[in-house]
């Protein structure tokens, strides 16, 4: 990320929001070297401090989106009525042929758009085909710190294709699809390794808050021998594991198919859950694998945007942090939830939890919610020093125009940041002490120049990729027959998708 801003400064006048009052109080926050020292009514500053006037703004901490795909700015709007599995068929169509610039203009675009609606940290799950680069994933980082994001970058990777990894599929294509999906098919796991190898032993970007990790992207897509060289590459590495776990149902019903178990127990029994380990979406998992995760230590990605778009279904948030499991709040990315808008992240979060069951008492109240969105996802990525405004967290602060319509009037603060703010009313946004957004603009980078870019790259690339739009237009009726049905075969979760008793 950019530089934290050196010298002490004090934000005086604001609101800050906290889950525990009903109203947010008066607050003053001391800053010295983008390291919060103190918070409080009153407090006294050095002479040289530098004022920042926070008057008529609410503050709460950097909101963390703890899944995302930053490969996804460039595909953003490219399809409607798109499940999981087509949304995979397209990815060669919607992603192919990308330059360096590209993959650094695409992360860009993300990385705009999460600090302009107050995200100030991301985990990203960033594909390559066929393999992760050095100069790709360095690409990648180099947009997160011109932006001056906080990330974690996760190169996602397989040894199988969508079509290999669902029993049937290729068999359902015909033989002259069969042909053209044959040249997807992906290298031998011990090169990615290889590949993945050269990347974390190299990676230059952690001193910045940018830090690597491995992101098998689901479990069956991966081999066994490939999830334990990614388990093994992680750990030698100390960084974490990044899995799409439970996001179909169709995921949930191949995983029973090919393993006996389901795929958190599965993946638990090769040993890659523990405290370094992030289960994204996690719909299609029973209370056992919430207890896997919850005792192995740890996390959820809770996506509900993505969640909704794709079909796939409603995670059980209240169930998951009854039981004591570790949930973050994501946006996933913009080729299948549309924006990244942590704002609108957390109300689709509370709004999921409350039509599941009409007893309000399985409900998730707001407090949660906020919480994933920080603290949770602060955990989910790594972190220990973000995720609130408190002595000793670095200064990732967003401070909300109460003169917003969002905020008029203001009757309950966390209420509103999680069920009315819309990234509207975010007027400044400050990552390590500095700002990054200024009266809602961005300071790091040039948006009318990133509009004409990308702009110009969607045209090139929209050329390019005819051949790949044409191979997902004759795989379409393929895929969202072949699918659905498989999808409609009956699957035992062992409780009701409900939190309330029958």
């Amino acid at each position: 990320m950019a530089a934290t801003e050196p010298g002490t400064t004090i934000i005086r006048g604001a609101l800050l929001a906290d889950p525990g009052l009903r109203r947010a109080a008066p607050a003053d926050v001391l800053i010295r070297d983008g390291i919060i020292l103190e918070v409080g009514a009153g407090i006294a500053a050095p002479p040289d401090a530098k004022v920042v006037d926070a008057t008529g703004c609410l503050i709460h901490p950097g909101l963390i989106n703890a899944h995302t795909h930053g490969h996804g700015g460039l595909a953003r709007g490219q399809g409607d009525k798109w499940t999981l599995e087509l949304l995979l068929a397209a990815a060669p169509w919607i992603g192919g042929s990308r330059s360096l610039q590209d993959k650094k203009l695409t992360t860009q675009i993300v990385a705009a758009e999460m600090v302009l609606k107050g995200c100030t940290a991301a985990y990203d799950l960033y594909y390559e085909f066929p393999m992760p680069s050095a100069e790709g994933l360095d690409a990648v980082a180099e947009a997160y710190h011109g932006i001056g994001m906080r990330a974690v970058i996760a190169p996602m990777v397989a040894d199988r294709t969508v079509y290999e990894a669902i029993p049937g599929l290729y068999d359902a294509l015909p033989t002259p699809l069969q042909a053209r999906v044959d040249k997807l098919r992906l290298p031998a796991w011990e090169r990615t390794l290889e590949s993945m190898r050269g990347v974390l032993a190299n990676w230059r970007w952690a001193g910045h808050d940018i830090r690597a990790a491995v992101a098998p992207t689901i479990p069956h897509h991966c081999s066994d021998a490939f999830m334990c060289g990614c388990r093994d590459l992680a750990r030698d590495y100390k960084v974490g594991l990044h899995s799409h776990v439970g996001e179909s149902k169709v995921q949930a019903l191949v995983g029973m198919k090919r393993y006996g178990r389901t795929l958190i127990q599965h993946m638990d029994s090769l040993g890659l859950i523990g405290p370094d380990f992030v289960a994204a979406h996690a719909i299609w998992l029973d209370d056992d694998d919430l207890r896997i995760v919850r005792d192995r230590g740890g996390s959820l990605a809770h996506n509900p945007g993505s969640n909704m778009r794709l079909g796939n279904g409603m995670f059980r948030f209240h169930r998951a942090r009854e039981l004591g499991v570790n949930v973050g709040l994501g946006t996933d990315g913009a080729n299948c939830s549309d924006n990244q808008n942590m704002y609108e992240a957390m109300r689709y979060a509370s709004m999921l939890s409350k039509v599941q069951t009409p007893d309000p008492r399985y409900w998730a109240g707001v407090e949660d919610i906020y919480t994933a969105a920080t603290q949770g996802s602060a955990r989910a990525l790594g972190f220990d020093d973000i995720g609130a405004i408190a002595p000793g967290k670095k200064a990732d602060i967003v401070f909300l125009d109460l003169a917003s319509i969002n905020w008029i009037p203001h009757n309950w603060s966390v209420n509103q940041v999680v069920h009315t703010e819309d990234g509207t009313g975010v007027r400044h946004v400050m990552i390590g002490g500095r700002f990054v957004v200024q009266d809602r603009r961005l300071l790091t980078i040039d948006l009318a120049k990133l509009a004409v870019e990308a702009e110009a790259a969607r045209e090139r690339l929209e050329a390019l990729n005819v051949e790949f739009k044409d191979l997902y237009e004759k795989l379409e009726p393929v895929v969202s027959s072949f699918c659905p049905a498989l999808a409609a075969q009956p699957y035992h979760i062992r409780q009701y998708l409900c939190d309330a008793p029958a």
